[in-house]
């Protein structure tokens, strides 16, 4: 057997080439599968043995809640009850300096927990805010800002796509990992509001007051109850029946369809249109998914069968580096990987290697597993390549430059940071939640 470092050269280095030249990720997988499968595992029988990993990576029932979560995220935005709760908590917030920028983190938050989708939480709050922030003359640092922060919330904050594939790639459980996103994403919620009353304080300029109209307290506490309040069920139906312990991940999601389909028929907000258009996006996401997924198993296999992967471990474990030092190297690599790829692919990439090194340093794998997270949150919003600046720079006023983007994005990378800081320093944070489960 070949030693374990040309082995991870040949695989991790020709996957890495193939998206370097332009070639689609999962063509890029199957590639350097077939290539690996003659190499490792003895040619035609090994192709055999490829494709039945296909059927059995997909045919895994700890992955039903994507499908879920994305037609429950898109149903909610595609019958208007997204825009209701903007209008409602635009009312409720009153005159609060800065108002439009936490209107906006206040919103990103709340759709954070209704939605599970980052790119769909950015867009939504870009098309709709921007405008109106740069008619009230904020700066773009205060406008686009709080959008990409409080979009890469979905990430953590349940019901989270991203951390239902993390869970069923990792082997961790979903549950757990879903609902340990949770007080760490309204920690991240509160270190951005504080960011945003600096930056208001230290240039007010940047996010010029204007008159509103506010309502009386009877008025406003009715339209809490009536275009907020409501939408407490779909959380609940998701994160509190999972908590409770009577439903399961897949379950959940099958509840928060059925309360967001309840909400908006109440609402007389429910057309064929929106059902279409759901079901469209969420076929199409879930099938470019599932395929990379499939394309993955057997690259994981080919790691563990030529033995990169115990190789890999046996080394690191061997360096005079303690767990967090270990700890902060993955997060590193995630760091980079972000700079030029996608989520779902960093993922595929780098979990065959990272989880057996984290199992063998002894990591609680549900803590593990938030940091990651929240490294891929961060990735969302790093150039050149971070697919929330892409879809901010869409919908941002014409002249608006990638760079300018992405410098509106540090300071939020930073309190991520922060956060994840806090996170290795008391791990109860990302614990304590799963532990009452």
């Amino acid at each position: 057997m070949m030693d374990w470092t040309i082995s991870i050269a040949i695989l991790v280095g020709g996957l890495i080439f193939s998206m370097g030249i332009g070639l689609p990720v999962a063509l890029g997988f199957f590639m350097i599968n077939v290539v690996g499968v003659y190499l490792f595992m003895g040619g035609p029988n090994g192709i055999d043995q490829m494709i039945s990993n296909a059927t059995t990576a997909v045919a895994n029932y700890s992955l039903a809640p994507v499908p879920l979560f994305l037609v429950m995220g898109s149903l909610f935005f595609h019958s208007g009850l997204a825009r209701r709760v903007l209008d409602g908590i635009d009312v409720l917030i009153g005159r609060l300096p800065a108002r439009l920028s936490y209107l906006t983190l206040t919103s990103g938050t709340v759709f954070a927990a209704l939605s599970g989708s980052s790119l769909a939480n950015t867009g939504m709050l870009g098309s709709l805010m921007v405008p109106e922030m740069t008619k009230r003359g904020y700066k773009k640092h205060m406008s686009i800002g709080p959008i990409l922060g409080s979009g890469g919330l979905a990430v953590i904050i349940p019901p989270s796509t991203l951390a239902v594939l993390f869970g069923s790639l990792a082997r961790i459980d979903i549950g757990g990992l879903l609902v340990a996103g949770l007080l760490p994403g309204l920690i991240l919620a509160i270190l951005y509001a504080i960011l945003i009353y600096v930056q208001a304080r230290l240039d007010p300029e940047a996010a010029p007051s204007y008159e509103c109209e506010i309502l009386p307290a009877a008025q406003r506490i009715k339209i809490f109850c009536r275009d907020i309040l409501p939408m407490v069920a779909i959380i609940f139906a998701v994160v509190g029946s999972i908590l409770a312990g009577f439903a399961t991940p897949t379950e959940s999601g099958a509840l928060g369809i059925v309360a967001v389909v309840i909400l908006a028929l109440l609402f007389k907000a429910l057309d064929m249109r929106a059902v279409t258009t759901a079901i469209a996006d969420t076929a199409r996401v879930t099938g470019m998914t599932f395929l990379l997924i499939t394309a993955s198993s057997t690259f994981a296999q080919l790691l563990a069968f030529s033995g990169a992967s115990s190789g890999l471990v046996r080394w690191a474990t061997s360096l005079e580096m303690g767990p967090t030092e270990t700890l902060l190297i993955m997060a590193l690599i995630l760091l980079v990987l972000g700079m030029f790829m996608d989520q779902v692919s960093m993922m595929l990439i780098t979990l065959p290697l990272f989880v057996p090194l984290a199992n063998s340093l002894g990591f609680d794998m549900i803590w593990w597993g938030l940091i990651m997270l929240l490294m891929l949150e961060v990735s969302f919003t790093t150039p050149p390549f971070g697919l929330l600046l892409f879809v901010m720079h869409g919908v941002s006023p014409p002249g608006t430059t990638l760079p300018e983007v992405a410098k509106a994005a540090l300071p939020y990378i930073a309190c991520v940071f922060v956060l994840i800081g806090l996170v290795i320093i008391f791990p109860s944070l990302a614990t304590f939640i799963p532990s009452l489960m």
